[in-house]
């Protein structure tokens, strides 16, 4: 099999890794911090994908907005001593990476989430040998599907664009593979949307899972 595209980006949570339940409880931990109930596990997944700032305003509520600036501070303090907990890859995760690495496709982490602690968690998950990068929020000024932000992935990785697939799990993904020009888009159901809503934004392709894209991502795997 050869792969299809030059350089394959990923989306990280709810593409490769599955961090819910870490998510889940910070989320939760800077409520209680101002006397809130618990977020729901619902809730957090409907805020998360755009960045930390606005997912955080989302879970404090409208009448708890005002108190962001101060609630980042208790969010990544609590982050940073639990984020290796429950941090699980998704079925297929290294497979595919394996193979894509192997084939010579470059691989990277292209996410929204806070590019250190993003590296982090792909060190500790043993991702490292397979990717060329891990790019994230903070990293630069920009978040997915800001273009500028695509691009600066692309310069740093040496590869243009048509050449380039991005696999995803939301709206976010999808747009930025639009945005950014890039020569593929995939997105899998496994985070935050379902395949309805991914087919409606206007993804491409949506599979069930990372399996499922082995025959997207290599010529002469249906054989």
């Amino acid at each position: 099999m050869s792969p299809r595209f030059r350089t394959v980006l990923f989306d990280l949570d709810g593409t490769l890794l599955d961090h819910f339940s870490a998510i889940h409880r910070a989320h939760s931990h800077v409520r209680r911090h101002y006397g809130l109930p618990d977020a729901t596990r619902g809730e957090v997944l409907r805020a998360i994908g755009g960045g930390l700032p606005e997912a955080l305003k989302k879970t404090l509520g409208p009448t708890h907005g005002h108190l962001l600036e101060e609630a980042l501070p208790v969010y990544r303090a609590y982050w940073d001593a639990t984020l290796l907990d429950d941090a699980v890859l998704f079925p297929g995760a290294i497979d595919l990476l394996e193979k894509l690495h192997a084939a010579g496709s470059v691989c990277a982490v292209f996410t929204n989430k806070h590019g250190p602690s993003a590296r982090r968690v792909c060190s500790h998950l043993g991702l490292d040998p397979f990717l060329a990068g891990v790019f994230g929020a903070t990293d630069t000024a920009w978040l997915k599907p800001q273009p500028e932000f695509t691009a600066h992935v692309l310069r740093s990785l040496s590869v243009e664009a048509a050449a380039t697939a991005l696999v995803g799990d939301s709206p976010w993904d999808v747009d930025a593979a639009r945005l950014g020009g890039l020569g593929g888009c995939f997105a899998v159901t496994t985070g935050t949307h379902s395949a309805e809503q991914l087919r409606t934004h206007g993804a491409p392709f949506v599979a069930a899972g990372l399996p499922g894209l082995v025959n997207e991502l290599f010529t002469g795997a249906h054989s």
